[in-house]
């Protein structure tokens, strides 16, 4: 709502300034007058500057904002009060006006409030997740599938229709190491007989692989050897596989049902390799790509000033830039869509810039339209976790133990008969504190996951932000016991006029911004932002103000519905960014 105000003051300030250049001759192009945020919030809500009209009206430019803020008020219909700030032009707005427009919104959008029709009529497909059937998920996996989720959500939010999909990564060296050392090491154990969830069961083999590969320097060799039979349909090692990819992928689905995660379309690297293949087989045909004397097969990329990269081995086996051209092509071929965005770790930019270029010079015009959604990493506080050397932080255990933590500080503070679900009640507040933790973060940049510091009820975090939402249920259901005396009182913005209302109000009418700017910049950061910044101002507001015991009826009912646009609001933003509503905590 505040960027319509803010473009309605803008094109009024522009027309001004073209009636006063047309008054002096002036025909050329003019610079237009953008508005910006002031230094101090006592100098209004927008600001423009007017000094670049000044060589062309030969006056200074406050004389000019002087002149501009007349003609504003004889002929501008715009609420909002106009004052001089030296050689600016400033606004502060109606806030009586924005808060009143604001209530009919709210009320009449509820759950729709705040969309966007920016990616209106436009199809996105977002891959995210990606999982090796080699180990479980851990915590890197975490940040790419909660940038995943929420990027998808805040572009349904934006107008799109989108498409979530997920690549098993079924097949490869790195999934016949596993199999290799199980075939060796297993004995014949199963998760069943060991206790040990399906994907932890796997992984465990994969660790045992990296240990007896520094003792046996024939184990690489002999991993790579399985994947060539593999390849070949051998059915001793076809039967292995299909085991011990099932034992992961149930442990997959057990781990995303935890976490919130769903997909639309699974795909598998064992199927869309051969696509691959075939897809490079007729490039090569086509003069595209090349071979080399060994038998394997690359494209040469100095048109996009890199080098070389190979797309099939020697041996004929596919590598992972294999199956992404076959999958790219399938799934456009599936759903045709107009946007794909690729969210895989920034280790991986150089992969992509190939990938898209192969797909263009294979003459897919699509090519163009994919993205690839960069993320940085994530560490702890004491280093980088390892796959290999099992010391990563496991997805599972890290639910697990911050539902713990939840748990204890709600029964340390005798809240457990307030909750209505204990367990559930604490998987929401681990779930809020991961994901919350993950997305505060521009993408773009590495982070350091603190357990401790997400799961904090104070602060910028999730479960703050939650309780925030809980303490404004519990007032609104106390309301609810006395509401039938205000029934006949109308709501009256003009009473909400003190200045830390002011700002609510101002961050309610920013949410629509928030959207667009997130959903744009695929980067759910901005809403995390967003509602730390909403929720810090209602807590002042919740803190200074008496709401359910104020002064008047008036001002009683006028504070409540504030309260209640701050509450459907956080709700929508929850959604955004993967954190459960919880109205009791």
């Amino acid at each position: 709502m505040l960027s319509e105000i803010k473009n309605q003051w803008t094109e009024a300030i522009n027309l001004e300034i073209k009636k006063m250049l047309d008054e002096v001759g002036y025909k050329g192009e003019f610079p237009s007058a953008i508005a910006q945020n002031p230094p101090k919030k006592e100098m209004g809500d927008l600001a423009f500057a007017v000094f670049s009209y000044a060589k062309i009206l030969h006056k200074a430019p406050a004389v000019i904002a002087g002149n501009l803020k007349n003609e504003l008020e004889k002929n501008s219909n715009l609420k909002g009060e106009i004052f001089l700030a030296g050689p600016y032009l400033n606004i502060r707005y109606d806030i009586c006006d924005l808060a009143g427009a604001l209530y009919k919104e709210v009320k009449k959008d509820s759950n729709n409030f705040g969309k966007s029709k920016v990616y209106e009529n436009r199809k996105m497909m977002v891959e995210f997740s990606c999982p090796n059937t080699n180990k479980p998920l851990h915590l890197g996996h975490m940040r790419n599938d909660s940038i995943g989720q929420s990027v998808s959500e805040i572009l349904k939010f934006a107008g799109a229709e989108v498409e979530k999909v997920n690549l098993i990564n079924n097949r490869g060296v790195h999934i016949c190491k596993s199999m290799l050392a199980y075939q060796k090491f297993g004995n014949g154990e199963t998760p069943e007989s060991t206790g040990i969830k399906p994907d932890h069961f796997v992984g465990n083999y994969y660790v045992k692989f990296n240990q007896w590969e520094k003792e046996d320097e024939t184990a690489g060799e002999q991993a790579q050897q399985m994947l060539k039979k593999w390849e070949e349909g051998d059915p001793t090692v076809l039967e292995l596989w299909n085991k011990m990819n099932g034992w992961t992928l149930e442990g997959l689905a057990e781990s995303y049902k935890n976490m919130g995660i769903s997909f639309d379309k699974y795909y598998y690297e064992s199927n869309t390799y051969k696509l691959g293949k075939e897809r490079i087989l007729k490039g090569l045909e086509d003069g595209v790509f090349y071979k080399e004397e060994d038998g394997s097969i690359w494209i040469d990329l100095k048109e996009i000033k890199l080098d070389k990269k190979v797309l099939l081995r020697k041996d004929g086996t596919a590598l992972y830039i294999t199956q992404d051209i076959g999958t790219a092509i399938e799934r456009h071929r599936d759903w045709p869509f107009d946007n794909l965005i690729y969210v895989v770790a920034s280790e991986q930019q150089y992969h992509f810039k190939v990938l898209f270029y192969v797909l263009e010079k294979l003459g897919f015009k699509w090519a163009k339209d994919l993205h690839h959604l960069s993320y940085g990493m994530v560490f702890l506080p004491n280093g980088k976790m390892k796959s290999r050397e099992g010391t990563v932080v496991d997805a599972d255990d890290l639910v697990e133990n911050l539902s713990n933590l939840a748990k204890q500080e709600i029964i340390s503070k005798n809240r457990e008969d307030e909750v209505n679900d204990l367990d559930k009640t604490s998987s929401s507040i681990a779930l809020s504190a991961i994901n919350y933790y993950l997305l505060q973060v521009d993408p773009n940049r590495d982070m350091v996951f603190n357990p401790e510091e997400s799961i904090s009820f104070n602060g910028n975090t999730g479960p703050y932000l939650q309780y925030m939402g809980a303490r404004i249920s519990s007032m609104l259901r106390k309301f609810e016991e006395v509401k039938e005396e205000y029934k006949d009182i109308e709501f009256n913005p003009s009473l909400l006029d003190s200045e830390v209302e002011r700002e609510v109000i101002k961050n309610l009418g920013e949410f629509s911004i928030a959207v667009e700017k997130s959903a744009l910049d695929y980067n759910p950061s901005v809403i995390c932002s967003y509602l730390y910044n909403l929720s810090r101002n209602f807590s002042r507001f919740y803190h200074d103000n008496q709401i359910l015991k104020a002064e008047t009826k008036d001002l009683v009912k006028a504070r409540v519905i504030l309260s209640k646009m701050v509450l459907q609001i956080l709700k929508n933003s929850f959604k955004l960014v993967g954190i459960p509503f919880l109205e009791k905590m």
